[in-house]
């Protein structure tokens, strides 16, 4: 009897388990490179490379908070008046955010989210012989985007954002537009790829997630 019984309850939890893997998950943690590209002809269209972390975690049946912290840097070797410099550009940009999703289908969600993001830069020119001369500047700006996210198997996972985001005064309005996806390896386990656009800058990130 007791056999019989472990045979049914595994059966009934089958299904579930199957359910669980087909639908995506607002909690998780990733990490991974991110580089940004910007079309700037007076500084040679630089590309900046670094890092990023990112997690996002349910806090109820339909709303998720998220945060993400990225860093970008490139420095630059040449000479200044006949002395050897160097310019070193470092972008941080940290963003927290509220986000809503509502099931379209078994599948499929819809998306939306708002977000406050500051914008970090700073720029340190050292000469040498000279005493090193740093700038620093940021920028707060908001960002609400609409979309949709879902499975188009077991095992990969995509998603599609367009919205707006405006620093006021600080950073003038732009509409921004981002396509993801992500590989599973496990039901824990995946591999991320993601594009972000806005105005003349395009930041391209690559990253390992665990959905939990």
């Amino acid at each position: 009897m007791r056999k019989i019984l472990l045979a049914a309850a595994l059966l009934a939890a089958a299904p579930l388990s199957a359910s669980a893997a087909e639908r995506v998950s607002y909690n998780y943690v990733e990490a991974g490179w991110t580089q940004l590209d910007t079309n700037d002809d007076y500084f040679g269209d630089p590309k900046v490379d670094g890092g990023y972390i990112r997690g996002s975690f349910d806090i109820g049946p339909q709303v998720n908070v998220f945060g993400a912290w990225s860093y970008v840097s490139k420095k630059y070797n040449g000479s200044y008046a006949g002395y050897d410099a160097s310019l070193k550009l470092e972008l941080n940009q940290p963003e927290l955010g509220i986000g809503y999703h509502m099931p379209m289908s078994d599948r499929v969600d819809f998306t939306a989210d708002i977000a406050w993001v500051r914008q970090n830069v700073e720029a340190k020119l050292s000469v040498d012989g000279f005493d090193s001369a740093t700038d620093k500047d940021h920028t707060n700006a908001g960002r609400a985007t609409v979309g949709v996210r879902g499975k188009p198997s077991v095992r990969t996972e995509a998603w599609a954002k367009a919205g707006y985001l405006d620093g006021g005064s600080d950073f003038k309005g732009t509409w921004v537009g981002n396509l993801g996806g992500q590989v599973n390896f496990t039901q824990t386990w995946g591999l991320v790829a993601e594009v972000q656009a806005y105005r003349d800058v395009t930041q391209v990130s690559v990253g390992v997630r665990a959905s939990f």
